[in-house]
């Protein structure tokens, strides 16, 4: 996207808005990041009883991120490994702590504080059907570098520093013709259907609890760590009393496990993401 049109869409997101909300709760456009913009946007709102604007499913990381930096939005979730690659464009980092504190630090200069994480790691998964891993002898990325593969990614995980290149570099991975892009939630059904053979998919999707799909171990721990949390603006802490209070009573509070139900329950369940992040809440009142 070119940055005429990226901000063409800030600023439209921004005019969505003629009376501006106290709070407006960004996303980016995929069933986690939703559901957690809903839970965001929920917390606030039964904390401190005060008007929330949603303006989830934005769109990738480049859109969200200028929306936070030019006050579009005010807050929303985002992966530490992404921060640290996509935004920062800083080398590739595997010690989480490490990954976080620079993160905060080169977030700081755009006036903008994260939150400690919510406690799950949404690093890339690359996945199969079990019973294509089984006939094939395939349980690591190390075994998968004995095949050829018909490969399935997201629109990002082409260009990413910490995607497709390096991973194939590593492992020796052969892929037959050119990726299929395809959005994240069309990857499973993408498998299920023969159209491909592997997939970059993500550790917290509800799918993975089924036992058709099977993630290959990354034995030779390429990806680095993906931890959720709040990206906030310091303005808006500033301005909103309690804000920050109430948006830490999330952190720690969602495992991977936690994360992967909730998923399942919009993507095959085919729940609301409110009414998901409103059942998440009252479990800890």
């Amino acid at each position: 996207m070119g940055r005429a049109a990226l901000l063409g869409l800030i600023l439209a997101i921004t005019a969505c808005s003629s009376s501006k909300p106290t709070v407006v709760v960004g996303s980016k456009n995929f069933t986690e990041q939703v559901i957690l913009g809903e839970i965001i946007a929920a917390q606030i709102e039964r904390r401190l009883h005060i008007d929330v604007d949603r303006k989830l499913n934005l769109g990738g990381t480049l859109l969200a991120h200028e929306a936070l930096k030019s006050g579009a939005i005010d807050v929303y979730p985002e992966y530490t490994g992404t921060a640290l690659t996509e935004i920062l464009r800083l080398p590739i980092e595997k010690d989480p702590k490490q990954v976080l504190d620079k993160v905060r630090h080169g977030y700081g200069a755009s006036n903008v504080q994260w939150l400690a994480p919510f406690g799950f790691n949404d690093t890339f998964a690359m996945v199969m059907l079990t019973k294509t891993a089984q006939e094939n002898h395939v349980r690591t990325l190390s075994d998968a570098a004995n095949h050829p593969w018909r490969l399935g990614v997201g629109y990002e995980f082409t260009h990413r520093p910490d995607g497709l290149t390096g991973l194939v570099q590593l492992y020796g991975l052969k892929i037959e013709g050119d990726p299929v892009v395809m959005d994240l939630g069309l990857l499973y059904a993408a498998l299920k259907t023969d159209r491909v053979d592997l997939a970059a998919a993500n550790a917290t999707d509800g799918m993975l609890g089924h036992p058709e799909f099977i993630v290959l171990e990354d034995d030779r721990h390429y990806f680095p760590p993906y931890e959720c949390a709040i990206a906030v603006r310091d303005e808006t802490l500033k301005r909103i009393p309690n804000l920050q209070a109430a948006l830490a009573e999330l952190s720690g509070r969602i495992d991977d496990a936690a994360m992967r139900r909730m998923n399942e329950a919009v993507d095959v369940d085919h729940r609301a993401p409110a009414d998901v992040a409103r059942e998440f809440l009252e479990t800890w009142k």
